[in-house]
């Protein structure tokens, strides 16, 4: 997406190839209009092997002979436009996009099936978390960072995002910390004065860059170490993330200071500013995507809109609308069972007592409702347990009510309603139960089980087995099983 991080690249690439009979070319505004001609030359007859540039890859005068691979780096900083040139382009070949943070449309693209994932999750070696803090803008903060930096030996970026206002914060630095060496960078400067401070920042000839967004995407400079962002409530989630990844990339620890200004922020930025303050772990950004795509929505997959639509259904339900669609699209959908409904007279939750952390509490409460057989539950409880220790009877009661919904389920049963007296069963429409083996059942247990007028069924509890109710509605369903129509 960008000139700087294509020729970062290019250099990588000729050190990496160096001795290997491989001819690297790149293509960006940094060539002169000779120097791009021949390399569209060679490209069209096949002398090159790796080309590396910018979109200007995709304009029309730019020939392969034979293309074998795309790599779309930085994938999330592609507008809907360029992506249809590069679905052109990858046509028939091997296509590989990658991103620290996929944007929401291409994240449910892939959360939904329409495309494959990888998701690299182990750091270089030594690698060290970035620590990360969000305050209010002051002279303070900003004199501190730069002087701790600047007293081990690293380097700093400072980034503002309008470049009207970079002299202003330029004469503020200066103030604050004489002896800092600083240069500037920002798009709307020519290539040579832009090349001339990137050159020098990537060199260590200056302590300090003070820039626009121009640094996001990828620039590796291990020696940079402390990044301070001022009004960092007007950034997106993931572009958060993705800047902070300017720094931390040795064994260095790395800094991280999100400046806010000093009128009062809004719930959704004050969100966004906690997120990244909380998931600051290496290869947070899978879990940054994901809440990107619950804030944003995932936009149109047809369509040029990369965000929005979700807010109104939530993003597990339209996940699952999604992957449904996928399915039958593919041929492999596969019948969804009937919600079922249990009604005990039994208290049944996890908890604060036991897990305290309501974020977890409503990770197990969605992952037992997402079970889809018995397994998966005692999979899910037995994790509680070796986590938390043994549980108390509330949520004993949760598990086996979610046992019960699956076995009605797997019956076609609409509901189970259940006191110390009787349980009564609902077969509702869908029910897989043959009527002839239940009244087979009937007529053999005339004191235990009858059919009501509304065709709902009574089975009476005896003293004994309403002493235990989950059991005693388990043991139903299972005699219940050998009344279904094939069973």
């Amino acid at each position: 997406p960008t000139t700087i991080l294509a020729e970062q690249h290019y250099e990588n690439f000729l050190k990496r190839f160096d001795g290997h009979p491989v001819t690297i070319e790149s293509l960006n505004r940094f060539r002169k209009p000779k120097e791009i001609k021949q390399i569209l030359a060679d490209l069209e007859i096949g002398k090159t092997d790796i080309l590396i540039g910018t979109h200007r890859i995709l304009s029309k005068d730019v020939v392969f002979k034979n293309l074998g691979l795309l790599i779309v780096d930085e994938e999330h900083r592609f507008g809907v436009a360029h992506k249809e040139k590069i679905k052109a382009l990858a046509e028939g070949i091997d296509c590989l996009t990658m991103t620290a943070t996929p944007i929401p449309r291409t994240f449910q693209m892939c959360l939904g099936g329409i495309k494959d994932i990888s998701v690299i999750e182990t750091p270089p070696n030594d690698r060290l978390a970035i620590h990360t803090q969000v305050a209010k803008i002051s002279d303070a903060i900003i004199a501190q960072a730069i002087e701790q930096e600047l007293a081990r030996g690293g380097q700093i970026y400072f980034l503002h995002n309008r470049v009207e206002e970079l002299q202003e914060y330029l004469d503020r630095i200066m103030r604050l910390v004489p002896r800092v060496r600083v240069a500037v960078a920002h798009g709307q400067m020519d290539e040579k004065s832009l090349e001339k401070a990137m050159f020098s920042f990537i060199h260590h000839e200056v302590d300090l860059l003070l820039c626009t967004t121009i640094i996001e995407s990828g620039i590796d400079i291990p020696s940079a170490n402390c990044l301070i962002v001022a009004h960092a409530e007007r950034f997106g989630l993931a572009q958060l993330y993705q800047i902070r990844g300017r720094v931390g990339r040795s064994s260095e620890r790395a800094y991280c200071y999100r400046l806010t200004g000093e009128a009062e922020i809004s719930d959704v930025a004050r969100e966004r500013l906690a997120a990244i303050e909380r998931l600051t772990e290496l290869g947070s950004g899978f879990e940054i995507a994901y809440l990107d795509l619950e804030m944003r929505g995932c936009g149109n997959m047809l369509g040029a809109e990369q965000s929005g639509n979700i807010a109104s259904v939530g993003l597990d339900m339209y996940a699952e609308l999604m992957q449904e669609a996928v399915d039958a699209i593919q041929g492999t959908a596969t019948p969804m069972l009937p919600e079922a409904e249990v009604n005990l007279p039994v208290s049944a939750n996890l908890p604060e007592s036991y897990i305290d952390d309501v974020q977890m509490r409503l990770l197990f409460y969605k992952r037992l409702a997402n079970a889809e057989t018995t397994e998966q539950i005692y999979d899910i409880f037995g994790e509680i347990i070796d986590r938390y220790g043994p549980p108390p009877q509330e949520a004993f009661n949760l598990k086996d009510i979610f046992e019960l919904k699956i076995m009605l389920a797997q019956l076609g049963v609409k509901s189970m309603d259940a006191n110390y007296t009787s349980i009564i069963i609902d077969p509702g429409e869908n029910s897989k139960l043959d009527p002839a083996k239940l009244v087979a059942l009937i007529a053999s247990h005339p004191k235990q089980y009858a059919i009501r007028s509304d065709q709902k069924i009574i089975r009476y509890l005896s003293k004994a087995e309403s002493e235990a109710l989950p059991e005693t509605a388990a043991f139903y369903l299972d005699e219940l099983r050998g009344c279904t129509v094939a069973g």
